[in-house]
C-alpha cells in the first residue's frame, strides 16, 4: 500500500487557502477584462493562443503564492517551470479556455493545483462568469461553493453524458480522435465539448458529466481537476487504464468510476 505524504492538515488547509484567494483575484481581474478589447498572439498550433490578459492573470495567482510560500515552485501555462525543483510546487492555468475568452464566449476558468512530487495535495478551479469555485483537498473531499462533491452512479455507458476536447492540432487527427468523437455519437448519448478542460473535469466531479476523455492535456489543463474527480469518488487514467503518477501530457480518461472500464473498451475498439 503507498504511503500518503505525511502532512499536517492545517497545512493543507493553508493550500487549499491561498489557491482560493489566488484564483478569486485572478478570477475578478478576467472577468473585468471580458469583451474588452486587448492584445493576444498565437502559439504553437492552429488557434492555440495566449492574450495580455492570460499573463496578467498568471502574474497575479504567482505573486500571491510567492508571498505566502517563497520557496514553493511553479509549472504555469504561460511562464512555465520556475522557484525551486524539490518541494511543494504549483501548476496553473491562468485562463484555461483562452480560445473561449478571445472570443467573448463566457466559459472559461482558473485553474492552480499544489503538488509534492507525484500527490495533488490541493486544487481549486473557478469560473468566474457563473461564480462556481470547485475546491479539493487530498483525503478531504472536492466542493462546489462550500457543498459536498459526488460523482454519478450512472452504470450503462449508453445512458450517460460525456464531455470531450479536442487538441490544436485536431485537423491531424492524432489518435485518432476524430473517429474516437464518431464512435461515441454513435451511442446517441450527450457529448459536450465546451472548451475548457479544467471546467469538464469539474463537472464529472460535481455529477454533471458521467465521463470525460481527451487525447492530449497537460498538467496544468488537468492537476486540479484530478484531485477534484478522485476526490468525488471517481477515477482518472491514461487510454491504457494506468493512473497518473507523473505530470506529461497525454491522454486521459476521468469517469464516475463505474463506466470506466466501458470507456476504456471503446477507445481501445479505434484502431491506432
Amino acid at each position: 500500500m503507498k504511503n500518503e505524504i505525511d502532512l499536517p492538515y492545517l497545512l493543507r488547509s493553508r493550500l487549499t487557502l491561498v489557491a482560493t484567494h489566488a484564483a478569486l483575484k485572478a478570477g475578478e481581474l478576467i472577468k473585468k477584462g471580458f469583451g474588452s478589447d486587448f492584445v493576444f498572439e498565437t502559439k504553437e498550433g492552429r488557434h492555440n493562443l495566449v492574450t495580455e490578459m492570460d499573463q496578467k492573470s498568471e502574474a497575479v495567482i504567482i505573486e500571491m503564492i510567492k508571498n505566502h510560500f517563497p520557496d514553493h515552485g511553479f509549472l504555469a501555462e504561460e511562464s512555465g517551470e520556475s522557484g525551486h525543483a524539490e518541494g511543494i510546487r504549483w501548476i496553473i492555468d491562468p485562463i484555461d479556455g483562452t480560445v473561449n475568452y478571445a472570443h467573448k464566449i463566457p466559459n472559461f476558468s482558473v485553474s492552480i493545483a499544489a503538488v509534492f512530487q507525484s500527490e495533488i495535495l490541493a486544487g481549486v478551479i473557478f469560473q468566474p462568469m457563473t461564480n462556481e469555485l470547485f475546491t479539493a483537498e487530498k483525503g478531504l473531499g472536492a466542493y462546489l461553493n462550500g457543498e459536498r462533491l459526488k460523482v454519478t452512479s450512472t452504470g450503462v455507458l449508453d445512458s450517460a453524458i460525456l464531455g470531450t476536447g479536442f487538441p490544436y492540432n485536431v485537423h491531424e487527427n492524432p489518435l485518432n480522435c476524430l473517429d474516437l468523437f464518431g464512435e461515441f455519437a454513435k451511442l446517441g448519448i450527450p457529448l459536450r465539448r465546451l472548451g475548457s478542460a479544467a471546467i469538464d473535469l469539474a463537472y464529472v466531479a460535481a455529477g454533471r458529466y458521467d465521463g470525460f476523455w481527451e487525447v492530449s492535456l497537460r498538467p496544468w489543463d488537468y492537476a486540479a481537476g484530478k484531485l477534484m474527480i478522485e476526490e468525488a469518488g471517481g477515477r482518472f487514467t491514461d487510454f491504457e487504464g494506468n493512473p497518473y503518477v507523473a505530470f506529461s501530457e497525454g491522454p486521459i480518461i476521468a469517469s464516475n468510476g463505474i463506466l470506466h472500464e466501458q470507456i476504456l473498451k471503446k477507445i481501445k475498439s479505434i484502431p491506432n
